[in-house]
Parts: C-alpha cells; sequence; structure tokens
C-alpha cells in the first residue's frame, strides 16, 4: 500500500506541474491569437479590446493562471479561440480518429517487436539477428515525417511503374457508407500505420532483446534444459516472461502516446486527430486548446506510467518490498 500510494501521489504532483507548465509554456509562442483569428482583415482597436475582453486576455497574468487553474481542476478547460466551441469537445471529436491510428499502430509494432526481439536475442550473433537489428536501428533513426512524405511520394503519387495505390492524405473520401465506408477508412490508414510501425518497431525490439540476453545468463535456464525441456519450452515459459519487466514499461508509455498521437504523422496525412489539432492550435496560437491537448497528452503518459508502477508488484514480488 505504501508503494502504490507513494506512486499515486508522484504522479499528482506531476500532473500539477504540466498544469502549472503548460500555463506559461506557451504563452512564449510568439504572436496575437486575436489578430490572427481576424485573418488580417482591418479591425478597429476597439474591436481587438472586445475580443481580449471576451477571451479574458485583459486580465492581468496571475488573474488569467487562476482562473485557468480553477476550472482545469473542475474539468472545463476553457473555450477554443478559433473554433469557439468547448475545448472538451474539440477533444472528444478528434479522439476517436487518433486511437484508431495510433491504436492500429501500437498494436502491431508491439507484437512485431515483441517477436522479433526474442528471436533475435534466441540466435543472437547470428546473421538474422544482424540484419534484424541493424534494420530496427535504421528505421528508429529515420524521422516518422519523412518517411512518411517518401511513402507518399512512392505509393500516393507513383514512381516509375509504381502506381499511386493510397489516398495522400485524409481519413475518408467521402460518399461511401456501410461496409465500403470501413474499407475506405481502411485504406486510408495504409500508410500512416506503416509509418508508425516502421519507426516504432525498432524500440520495443531492442528492449525486448537486450533484456532475454541478460536474461539467458541465468542459472535457472541451464537447470530448465538439463531436466530435458526443449529449447522452445524454455524460452516461451522461462525466459520470455521473466525478461518481459523492461518491455512492459515500454509498453505502458507507448500505450499513453497513443492519446497523444504522434503530431507530424498526423500533420504529414492530415489525419483528422490530436496530433493534427494540436499542430493547427498551435499555428494561431489557440491558447485554451493548445493547453488543453497538451495536459491530456501529459495525463496519458502519466497515468500510464503509474500504471505500469502498480503493475510491476504482480510481475515481480521483489520490486514492491
Amino acid at each position: 500500500m505504501r508503494y502504490g500510494a507513494g506512486k499515486v501521489g508522484g504522479a499528482v504532483i506531476s500532473l500539477l506541474a504540466v498544469l502549472v507548465t503548460g500555463f506559461f509554456l506557451f504563452r512564449l509562442i510568439p504572436g496575437d491569437p486575436v489578430k490572427t483569428m481576424t485573418g488580417g482583415r482591418p479591425v478597429s482597436a476597439g474591436q481587438l479590446a472586445a475580443y481580449r475582453r471576451e477571451f479574458g486576455l485583459d486580465l492581468p497574468m496571475w488573474q488569467q493562471f487562476t482562473d485557468y487553474c480553477g476550472k482545469a481542476l473542475t474539468g472545463d478547460l476553457g473555450t477554443s479561440y478559433q473554433f469557439r466551441a468547448p475545448v472538451l469537445d474539440k477533444i472528444a471529436e478528434a479522439l476517436p480518429n487518433t486511437l484508431l491510428l495510433t491504436g492500429t499502430a501500437f498494436v502491431l509494432y508491439t507484437a512485431l517487436g515483441i517477436v522479433l526481439g526474442t528471436r533475435a536475442a534466441w540466435r543472437h550473433d547470428r546473421l538474422g539477428d544482424r540484419l534484424s537489428t541493424g534494420l530496427a536501428l535504421t528505421l528508429y533513426s529515420v524521422p516518422s515525417f519523412w518517411l512518411g512524405l517518401l511513402l507518399i511520394i512512392v505509393f500516393s503519387v507513383g514512381v516509375g511503374p509504381i502506381p499511386g495505390l493510397f489516398p495522400t492524405g485524409g481519413m475518408e473520401s467521402g460518399g461511401e457508407e456501410g461496409f465500403a465506408y470501413v474499407l475506405d477508412v481502411a485504406h486510408h490508414l495504409v500508410l500512416p500505420v506503416i509509418t508508425l510501425v516502421a519507426v516504432e518497431y525498432g524500440q520495443t525490439l531492442l528492449v525486448t532483446r537486450s533484456a532475454l540476453l541478460d536474461e539467458m545468463a541465468s542459472d535457472y535456464l541451464t537447470t530448465a534444459r538439463a531436466k530435458g525441456l526443449r529449447d522452445d519450452l524454455v524460452r516461451r515459459r522461462h525466459a520470455v516472461p521473466n525478461a518481459l519487466l523492461p518491455t512492459v514499461t515500454l509498453i505502458f508509455v507507448n500505450l499513453g502516446r497513443t492519446v497523444a498521437g504522434v503530431i507530424l504523422v498526423e500533420t504529414v496525412f492530415s489525419w483528422p486527430g490530436l496530433g493534427g489539432l494540436f499542430y493547427q492550435a498551435l499555428s494561431v496560437p489557440d491558447l485554451p486548446l493548445v493547453q488543453g491537448l497538451f495536459f491530456v497528452f501529459a495525463t496519458a503518459v502519466i497515468v500510464m506510467n503509474t500504471l505500469a508502477d502498480l503493475v510491476y508488484p504482480l510481475l515481480d514480488p521483489r520490486v514492491g518490498r
């Protein structure tokens, strides 16, 4: 109980720190949100002052901060400047799209990373291990936006004999219903999911491989082999479960990131999710929307990290002692 209370208390303090940091951080962004919202139209000083009063930008900074914290603690993240709608409504509208994209990619790159990482560790220093690890390191080092643009050029626009097979962006073509709509969305999902899987699976592979290599030197595996257990059973029943602790941490962290989405990938593929919404809000800057998204992103990661810490004692009782 003391261990769990300490982890939950640390998470609460982190959330409060995020709340404070988010307020002041985004006020360093250059630009006047009121002037940006007018779209360059000639506006009198009186009209600009009225806009500032409407959004509370004429108040002293300390009062803006206390109002923001008070409302946030009650679940009110404010009203978007550009959409004139509650921030929570805009987040709720875009969240399913982000979860569809990043959730699909998360399942694929986690499974791929664990399977390939396990095989690479069990056959370490062989050609397959070197090729698999080298490819993972290379793709993990590639910027996601660059890979996304490359895939658009090759498989959407078409290069040489390769025709344009996939849409250049968006989530749907429009006008489709029922099963045709599902297929249309799946067609739009292919390239952004491939981008995320290619960039992210390497991290899981490398962590799984490293943890399993450390575990393979343990005496209990030698004992299991001496009892006559097949190599495959030793790996599946003994080595892999005990080596998954670092991978579990990574899985929970990545699970938190599925809520945040991947801003650059969603922007490159014009995917209507939280990442694209965050990029759009930054360009104004739409302070309530940026702050609200930042808080939601950070909350997802902090909550998942805390859950990982709470799951540790179930996997290894020594952790909670």
